[in-house]
């Protein structure tokens, strides 16, 4: 009975493997803004949906780090859903406290950025599948903007 198990996981893992799924790619982190308490960024993800239906994203997680320490952190519920047959762009915003910002200072140093690391995760409800998580990073860096 277990060998008869086995095979069929196979099988249905192989038929899996060969569904088309969504691709996406994490195209830009840029400042968007300042307010009392703390700096926003926003991530824009490019999702491409192969399906002829649109999609629904469950969720996205994100972790934004700075010289491997985390500094902020999310999740986002019911983002929205993915075109059909087309690519969509989805923003994620991350904010970022200034009490974190300024036990950073070491890292911003002179020239007013950070150097980080966003990894996010989009959940994707798949057809048959089932949940389906794409996973995307990104390194880079992002400036400050200057005080006053």
């Amino acid at each position: 009975m277990s060998q008869l198990m086995n095979k069929a996981k196979d099988f249905v893992s192989d038929k899996i493997s060969d569904v088309a799924k969504p691709e996406a790619s994490l195209t830009d982190v840029d400042f968007t803004r300042i307010t009392m308490n703390n700096v926003e960024y926003l991530a824009k993800v490019a999702v491409h949906n192969p399906y002829s239906h649109p999609l629904p994203i469950c969720e996205i997680k994100y972790s934004f780090k700075s010289a491997t320490r985390e500094i902020a952190s999310g999740t986002i519920p019911d983002p929205g859903s993915l075109k059909a047959k087309d690519t969509t762009m989805v923003d994620v915003p991350v904010k970022v406290p200034y009490s974190i910002l300024m036990s950073l200072a070491k890292d911003i140093g002179a020239d007013w950025d950070i150097d980080y690391q966003l990894d996010l995760g989009l959940v994707i409800d798949l057809p048959v599948v089932g949940y389906f998580t794409i996973p995307l990073s990104r390194k880079g860096e992002v400036k400050l903007p200057k005080p006053f």
